[in-house]
């Protein structure tokens, strides 16, 4: 019953993250980067204020910042501040059928930076993940023409790039955190408000937004930065074997490029496919070397 469950919260997360790409898009025709960031942070904000409470840990939310500000606060500027207004630009700059899969490279830059940081080993495996993954990001950033590598967009790629070293930088903080993971990502959130929101006044208006603009932004605020999250997360907890639940994962992607080309109708570039399929095939080949040494224990 509880695997049931958990695949059932696992695939409506996985289901949810297709979908962002395409709201990102939608949100951008309306909003600026940085306004997107402050107004679906202010949602995500309230969605998970409503979870921890419906939990019955949001009164431990103060005394929860108080044990570790600074950390708090070093965590709220990655995550969501920095991260999400550098990932919503390379957004801004490339399709988002090149920018989602760029971005889908993350758990391979997390593995190089664990055995930075963390002084993890770095198996065969996982340099052949990584040169798999890194080729299928070339592969996508060039559309195919790797001898002449010239990029549609150099800082668009170079910003979704960056977004896997934010993320992964940001994961590997959160070793650290003992912390209810939902309250740890409400006061990141809550901490990064006055930011984004200072940020986005001094630098755009906010008047003549259509409601098209907030219902996007909305989305994307409860299903890419909070709801989904929580999902995700309480599928993990539920299954039994959390490698059938983290493998639902490998879905999304696809289903994204589906929903850019039927929704917005986006083109997808040959060589986007086949550079997901080389940046899928890499993270498999990660799933793989952790399935072996889960067994071998």
């Amino acid at each position: 019953m509880n695997d049931r469950l958990a695949i059932s919260y696992g695939l409506a997360a996985v289901l949810l993250w297709s979908t962002v790409a395409t709201a990102f898009k939608i949100t951008l025709e309306y909003m600026s980067p940085i306004q997107m960031l402050a107004a679906a942070s202010l949602v995500s904000s309230v969605a998970l204020a409503v979870v921890a409470a419906c939990q019955g840990t949001l009164s431990k939310l103060v005394v929860t910042f108080r044990q570790r500000p600074l950390y708090y606060l070093l965590l709220g500027i990655i995550n969501p501040l920095v991260y999400y207004l550098v990932l919503f630009k390379a957004y801004d700059l490339l399709p988002a059928s090149q920018a989602q899969p760029l971005n889908y490279s993350w758990a391979i830059t997390l593995t190089m930076m664990a055995a930075v940081f963390l002084g993890q080993k770095i198996s065969k495996q996982d340099w052949l993940a990584a040169a798999l993954g890194y080729a299928g990001v070339v592969v996508i950033a060039t559309k195919g023409d790797l001898l002449a590598l010239q990029f549609e967009s150099p800082l668009g790629v170079g910003l979704a790039l960056l977004s896997t070293l934010l993320w992964a930088g940001y994961w590997i903080l959160n070793t650290k955190n003992e912390a209810d993971p939902v309250l740890g990502l409400l006061l990141g959130f809550l901490l990064s408000l006055p930011f984004s929101f200072a940020a986005s006044f001094y630098t755009a208006s906010w008047q003549s937004i259509p409601f098209q603009g907030w219902l996007a932004v909305g989305y994307v605020g409860l299903f890419e930065m909070g709801i989904t999250f929580v999902l995700w997360l309480t599928a993990m907890k539920k299954a039994t074997n959390t490698a059938r639940i983290s493998n639902l994962i490998f879905i999304s992607p696809f289903i994204s490029l589906i929903l850019l080309n039927q929704i917005i109708g986006e083109q997808i570039h040959p060589s986007t496919l086949a550079g997901l399929i080389m940046i899928v095939a890499g993270l498999l080949i990660q799933q793989w070397k952790k399935k072996k040494s889960h067994s071998s224990e």
